[in-house]
């Protein structure tokens, strides 16, 4: 069994060696000769898997994509093939929330706005946006949640409509899949209008899509209005941002918000999980025997005792102005963009750090927020 695997997926030999040869292969420019004698196929977002990809490959069964979004995959086709095909949802939604809340407090930092006097709306309420309410409720941030699709089904959650939810929040942070159609598009969701209704001093986040956002309106509105903070890990045109529009991001990355070794691993792993019952095979490796060891941190969580105290501690494990840096530096050179994601390998989540917990100490909301406790 020929296995193809994007080069910047970790963990693929670890996991799947045993099931057949692995094969790596630069996921953005795979080409139909490449894929032509590929039984299964292991993706990233960059890879389009549809009738030209696969045009020569007549024994392909397996199409495994480490992503939440299928915006990349052709459904359809896959299904008409009869080729088994999945994805990872909820892979990094830890890392994604995480990257959103950190952001926030970078900001609140910066221009000393205090995040906990912050209304926060989150668009989008399915696993990454779910991920960053639990990080803001955990510290006892308000927030307001609008999806619409979740609002008609049985989530117990209360929603907003959108408008509404533009009208009342100080920060707003995106989390929707990329749809071009249906009841609910979201491309250019926040287009000139939605950004010139934005609240004074609004901080606006963008951790899915580039083109949810409307770059050229940004950059257009960020003439006018230098009381707009924006955090943006996703660009209009990826590989490519629109370079004119960088200088006026306050917090910018290259689409690594999803980039924790856990995350990571978790995406590699939620596909080898599938590809062992696709096969009838039992799956025998765990997760943790991939991950490098907890560190350690001799800290009382009761010693952090404000939002500065936070932002310290929150670095230790994960300081976002690092690759916010590299990314003004490197985001012109050539490849510069994916470059920057296939070396982005040092990332960990808040659980990664064990904290200790000495007794009597308050630290029920160090804990929600992710962070791992052992009593002492």
């Amino acid at each position: 069994m020929k296995i193809l695997a994007d080069e910047n997926m970790p963990y693929v030999e670890a996991l799947f060696a045993d099931v057949g040869e692995v094969v790596r292969v630069d996921g953005r420019k795979l080409t139909a000769e490449q894929v032509i004698d590929a039984d299964v196929l292991l993706v990233r977002s960059v890879t389009q898997v549809n009738r030209q990809l696969l045009a020569l490959n007549t024994q392909l069964q397996f199409v495994g994509s480490a992503t939440i979004g299928m915006d990349h995959i052709d459904q359809v086709y896959l299904t008409e093939r009869n080729i088994c095909y999945t994805n990872a949802p909820g892979c990094n939604a830890t890392a994604v929330g995480e990257y959103a809340f950190i952001a926030m407090l970078e900001l609140a930092r910066r221009f000393e706005q205090p995040l906990k006097n912050k209304t926060v709306g989150i668009i989008g309420a399915g696993n990454t946006g779910s991920a960053l309410q639990k990080c803001l409720q955990a510290y006892g941030v308000k927030v307001l949640l609008h999806d619409p699709l979740l609002a008609t089904s049985d989530d117990p959650r209360n929603f907003v409509a959108l408008d509404e939810l533009i009208t009342r929040c100080d920060v707003i942070s995106l989390h929707v899949p990329l749809t071009k159609s249906g009841a609910h598009p979201t491309w250019y969701l926040f287009d000139e209008a939605r950004l010139a209704s934005l609240r004074p001093d609004c901080w606006l986040l963008n951790c899915c899509r580039g083109e949810v956002i409307d770059n050229r309106a940004l950059f257009a509105i960020k003439q006018l209005r230098d009381d707009l903070k924006l955090v943006l890990d996703v660009w209009e045109g990826e590989p490519h941002p629109m370079a004119e529009l960088v200088p006026y991001v306050d917090i910018a990355t290259p689409h690594i918000a999803g980039y924790s070794l856990e995350g990571k691993a978790r995406g590699t792993f939620m596909l080898y999980e599938a590809l062992m019952a696709h096969l009838g095979l039992t799956a025998h490796k765990s997760m943790d025997e991939l991950l490098p060891p907890l560190w350690s941190q001799q800290l009382n969580p009761a010693s952090v005792p404000d939002e500065n105290a936070l932002l310290s501690l929150v670095r230790l494990v994960y300081d976002l102005r690092d690759d916010d840096l590299v990314f003004r530096n490197r985001f012109l050179n050539h490849n510069g963009f994916d470059l920057m994601r296939k070396n982005h390998k040092h990332r960990r989540e808040f659980s990664a750090l064990r904290l200790a917990n000495h007794a009597g100490s308050d630290v029920d909301w160090v804990l929600k927020l992710g962070f791992s406790g052992v009593g002492l």
